[in-house]
């Protein structure tokens, strides 16, 4: 199978930060690999923004340098030098009134005009200020906005507050990763586009759902931004929370922005306050080979978490009574980010005890080896006896559409190109992302008025026991953690 690609209008797309990490390991090599697919017009332009002095030549060095280290795309070098003539670049002062004018003066009125801001939010407010003060900002112009989005109720809300003195809501484009994997999406296909699980997919027949984003790195060089954050406002708040939306929303109406949001806005509303008992807080401790995490972020008397676990539940209709698991963490066993939603037993079992217990589970993966499990129950080949196995369906990307013809895109090319297209189905509204505050809020806050101590756990091993013993008192387990 053939994946279809479909060229987007002429577009000026203008990276703020253009020199910063984000840009050079995603955003600009993504962009070439559009580019490769045939999906960037040849009206295209690419220009990058920041402090340093440099011109054209130079920043198209620094882009070609970046695609070599972070790209391993097979192209032809006339390719890659047909790509970097769509680059330019310009300084410009973020807080100051540098360079705006010149960058003005390479923007076309005749194209699609978007502007990702992959810098501290701190500057959010500041670029969006002057690029409507400088006449860069028309009525149709995009805006991309990269988390983190606030680290509370009250900055989120004023930080919304600041972006819509200068953009309407449907020109804000505010980014999580996350939403633009091909598993997120193809979760919304087998939801809604087939009648086999939609009518199971509720309290009568699911037992519950684990939510799992684990990764094997540190907190590395970000240590003074983890350390006032922490895996609750960094991946809870928001992949995760994106995650449990898409997994128990409706239907929407249709499948348009509006309509996508408000159903997961609904979920957001619906969630019901966390108990302590129910969260589990950690942080990974030091071994043989590496200092553990207080070493890392330089702080002995640190308190945040880079581990957590918790129990939800979802007051509506469709969920009542059916608990939801989430975890997350660093330095685990293995990097994986999965969905697993596993279903009740059956009310009856004609086959005796003796033939065991067995549960039909959809596993939905996301990183590594994107793709969707179904384990159903069959029996085991030979003769003696009728005994029972689980044998799992498996459906990966590279199987299903084919290694060759495969285009299957990073997430940021994927986002990317839907700003150019104007569809922002896949990206948070300003009163999503301020829902999603009110909620993690308490809990952050319960836990400081707490004085908790996180869990120290083992690096490499599944986190902190307290979380095990989570699922445990309710007679359940989690999935194993493996790549």
């Amino acid at each position: 199978m053939v994946s279809r690609v479909i060229p987007v209008d002429p577009f000026d797309l203008v990276i703020f930060g253009a020199t910063g990490d984000l840009a050079r390991r995603k955003i600009l090599p993504g962009l070439f690999r559009r580019y490769l697919s045939g999906q960037m017009p040849a009206e295209a332009q690419i220009l990058g923004a920041a402090r340093s002095e440099m011109d054209d030549g130079a920043f198209r060095t620094m882009v070609r340098e970046a695609i070599a280290e972070f790209d391993s795309t097979e192209h032809k070098p006339e390719e890659l030098d047909a790509f970097l003539e769509r680059v330019g670049y310009e300084a410009v002062d973020a807080k100051g009134t540098g360079g705006w004018d010149a960058l003005r003066g390479r923007l076309r009125d005749d194209a699609v005009r978007a502007f990702y801001f992959s810098v501290a939010p701190s500057l959010f407010g500041d670029i969006a200020e002057r690029l409507r003060t400088h006449g860069l900002a028309t009525e149709a112009t995009r805006i991309v906005v990269e988390k983190p989005f606030g680290k509370d109720l009250e900055t989120a809300k004023a930080l919304n507050a600041t972006l819509a003195q200068h953009f309407d809501e449907t020109q804000i484009y505010r980014i999580d990763h996350y939403l633009g994997k091909e598993t997120v999406q193809n979760l919304m296909a087998v939801r809604f586009g087939n009648t086999l699980f939609e009518p199971l997919w509720n309290a009568q027949y699911v037992d519950h759902i684990q939510i799992t984003v684990a990764e094997t790195v540190g907190v590395g060089g970000r240590g003074g931004y983890y350390d006032t954050s922490g895996a609750m406002r960094d991946m809870v708040q928001n992949h995760l929370m994106q995650l449990l939306c898409l997994i128990a929303m409706e239907p929407p109406a249709k499948f348009e922005p509006d309509a996508v949001r408000d159903e997961k806005l609904k979920v957001i509303r619906a969630l019901e306050p966390v108990e302590p008992y129910h969260i589990v807080r950690g942080q990974y401790d030091r071994d043989e080979e590496q200092p553990g995490y207080r070493a890392h972020v330089e702080n002995p008397r640190s308190f945040t978490e880079s581990f957590v676990a918790m129990k939800l539940h979802i007051s509506n209709w469709r969920w009542a009574g059916t608990p939801f698991y989430i975890r997350t963490g660093k330095m685990l066993r293995a990097r994986t980010s999965e969905i697993a939603v596993v279903f009740k037993d059956a009310p009856h079992s004609i086959f005796g005890a003796e033939a065991g217990r067995h549960r039909n589970v959809l596993a939905i993966r996301l990183q590594p080896n994107e793709g969707m499990t179904l384990d159903v129950t069959i029996k085991e080949p030979g003769p003696g006896g009728m005994r029972l196995l689980d044998v799992p369906l498996d459906m990966s990307f590279a199987d299903a559409i084919g290694p060759e013809g495969a285009d299957v895109p990073d997430a940021y090319e994927r986002l990317i190109m839907d700003v150019i297209r104007g569809n922002q189905t896949l990206f948070m509204r300003g009163d999503e992302v301020e829902a999603a505050w009110a909620w993690t809020d308490p809990i952050i806050a319960g836990w400081t008025g707490r004085n908790d101590v996180p869990k120290l756990y083992d690096a490499g091993s599944s986190g902190p026991e307290d979380a095990l013993m989570l699922m445990h008192r309710d007679g359940r387990r989690w999935r194993e953690i493996k790549a």
